[in-house]
């Protein structure tokens, strides 16, 4: 076994596998970049290396600083986490050619797996079944299009080189394919640096359903199933194991398929096969077909280690250490059930743009494991995945593991930024989804519903006022009245477009009257903790113009400053501003060009991914305030229209 190892990567894997790491009394590195100085991944390690400024580009990718920090602190291998240089197989051939060993597969199986269709090609011949497409290296447009009439439309376009839903697009009908194309290879040009892609027939009421593997580079085993059929945009947000309605045969089907996937391409280390699965009839032997393998560990790793009651990563370890497998396939069982969801820092009304901000407050509960990278008075970055934990919970079947999911996110608190918290809960909720009835498209149809904002009630609206005033901890007399009658104290809150004015007036330190708007709640003191109109008061945390209530999932609030002088509210329409820090990735408007409401004028690239902003009403350009290639504050002017009354006038 070694005796210490490098993990290049940051937040919570980072501090995953530092903790197997350290219950094997294994020594761990940590690697940092800037903006990750104080981190909890920094802490937590016994030796910590700084490797260059802030965007993955400048630290986290870059595999030459990385080694030579691994070798100058004496670590004898590398743990890549996910992401990142993970599945670079010219990272991996350089920790090998340094002396030092990769905690994963051979450079060889990532480069047969590493490209989608050269890797259905592989399976075919492996015997794994492959979703009817088009794989090849004629890329013509025409030619693409007549294979999409073969393959039957819908189809589905996938940059050979992709990953989390970038370079794909869905066409339903051919005149729609051409304009599909073009963007497919434009977002995969600009992602990945390859525009090459490959068609697929896409399956009406798909599931997603993916095989743990693991090798030691001759063998292999499965450690069954995980779901990961809950989606949005292609992006996973629930994931459990095993998957609903799964029958022992078509378990005993899909496992060995994953099995002679990795075995065909001698992989070694934990692996994940990915299958496209048709729910429209149940699970079939005959009904699921090859889809990727990510030729590492998985974010969803828990809930297979959950139900089976092993250490990946732990396994990863002993494996890259010169181990055979820890374990055959007839010693492997499975477990009760387990999920885990996702939770990021977002703002889901909005369209679920992702949000930065400093946690003042955060709290996991205690009958659920919690993977987390950050604790409260860290701060999400706008350089790297918004997510602030992985959630998990266990149970003997499904019905009580999800029970105890619902149970640990209305338990969850997070103060200092908005959450999903609300749509997790949601999707928990659903009777569908409770039901197993779950497909890649239940989030798509019905999210109207699941997203729908639940307004605060005027007691939760007071109580965040008092505490934005500092009395919900009052305890002696000084603090909340006065000898000679009610104090009356006001302020302004702010939660998501709607303004609120409170009024608190303290009778003595145990009683208050609050006045919300026209409407008055009665506040009082009982057993040193505050009570509403009788109702025990929500859990609150107030930090730096903030107020959090963590009740209904949580509800952030900003306290207005009487003394700031407001914007107009009139110039919000004719200012394109940056919702949110990052890299303005491109710029598609010009002075005196004429614009109309829905169109795209700019590309904000944060969080990794793609925002577009878009013109919020008909007028013309009036001026560029930013280029491709400036990096941005949240806020920041980026394009400006000429005033409406000027376009009037002129």
């Amino acid at each position: 076994m070694f005796n210490k190892i490098l993990i290049a990567n940051r937040g919570e894997i980072a501090c995953r596998v530092m903790e197997t790491a350290r219950n094997m009394g294994v020594k761990t590195v940590a690697v940092y970049s800037d903006a990750d100085a104080l981190s909890k991944h920094v802490a937590m390690a016994d030796e910590a290396v700084h490797i260059g400024g802030s965007a993955p580009a400048e630290s986290y990718l870059k595999g030459d600083v990385i080694i030579a920090a691994a070798k100058e602190t004496g670590a004898q291998a590398i743990h890549p986490g996910y992401g990142f240089l993970s599945e670079n197989p010219d990272f991996v051939d350089a920790v090998e050619k340094a002396g030092l060993t990769f905690i994963g597969p051979s450079a060889d199986a990532i480069r047969k797996m590493g490209l989608k269709d050269a890797a259905k090609v592989l399976m075919e011949e492996a015997g794994v079944p492959v979703v009817p497409g088009y794989h090849g290296a004629n890329q013509d447009a025409d030619f693409l299009a007549a294979e999409a009439v073969k393959i039957g439309y819908p189809v589905l376009i996938k940059a050979v080189a992709g990953g989390g839903g970038k370079g794909m697009r869905l066409v339903e009908v051919p005149k729609d394919f051409a304009d599909a194309l073009a963007s497919a290879q434009g977002e995969a040009t600009t992602a990945f640096g390859n525009p090459d892609v490959l068609i697929e027939k896409y399956i009406l009421q798909p599931r997603h359903i993916e095989v743990q593997v693991f090798g030691d580079g001759t063998h292999a085993v499965h450690l069954f199933e995980r779901d990961c059929s809950l989606q949005r945009r292609h992006q996973k947000v629930i994931e459990e194991a095993p998957a609903p309605g799964m029958t022992a045969d078509v378990r005993e089907a899909m496992g060995m398929a994953g099995v002679r996937a990795a075995e065909a391409i001698g992989y070694k280390g934990a692996g994940t096969v990915e299958f496209i699965v048709d729910g429209a009839n149940g699970l079939r032997t005959d009904g699921f077909w090859f889809m990727e393998m990510n030729t590492r560990l998985q974010v969803e790793h828990p809930v297979t280690e959950a139900i089976t009651g092993v250490d990946l990563v732990g396994w990863q370890l002993r494996v890259a250490a010169g181990e055979s497998l820890p374990a055959s396939q007839d010693e492997l069982a499975i477990f009760g059930h387990s999920f885990e969801v996702r939770l990021y820092a977002e703002d889901v009304p909005k369209g679920f743009l992702p949000a930065t901000g400093t946690l003042s407050h955060l709290s996991f509960p205690d009958g659920a494991r919690s993977d987390s990278g950050v604790r409260a008075g860290d701060t999400i970055s706008p350089f790297y995945d918004p997510m602030i934990a992985k959630i998990i919970t266990h149970g003997p079947t499904r019905a009580v593991a999800l029970s105890r999911m619902r149970t640990a996110l209305a338990e969850t608190q997070v103060g200092g930024t908005v959450t999903n918290l609300a749509f997790l809960g949601a999707l928990c909720d659903h009777d569908g989804f409770a039901d197993g009835q779950v497909d890649t498209g239940l989030i798509a149809r019905d999210l109207d519903t699941l997203v729908q904002e639940v307004a605060p009630t005027a007691a939760q609206i007071g109580w965040a006022g008092m505490a934005a005033l500092g009395l919900h901890e009052a305890t002696q007399t000084e603090e909340g009245f006065n000898l000679w009658g009610p104090l009356a104290r006001s302020v302004t809150l702010t939660h998501g477009e709607d303004d609120h004015a409170i009024k608190v007036m303290m009778d003595g330190e145990s009683k208050a009257d609050i006045l919300v708007g026209d409407t008055s709640v009665r506040a009082t003191r009982i057993g040193g903790g505050w009570h509403l109109d009788g109702k025990r008061a929500a859990p609150v945390s107030v930090s730096e113009g903030k107020v959090s209530l963590f009740a209904r999932y949580g509800m952030e609030f900003d306290v207005i400053d009487p003394l700031v002088v407001e914007i107009d509210a009139g110039a919000a329409g004719n200012v394109i501003s940056a919702p949110m820090p990052g890299l303005v990735k491109a710029i598609f408007a010009e002075a005196g060009q004429e614009v109309k409401e829905g169109d795209r004028l700019a590309i904000l690239e944060a969080m990794k991914m793609e925002h577009s902003l878009l013109a919020a009403r008909d007028g013309v350009i009036a001026e560029v305030l930013a280029h491709a290639g400036d990096q941005v504050q949240e806020g920041a002017a980026l394009i400006q229209l000429v005033e409406e009354a000027e376009e009037a006038a002129a």
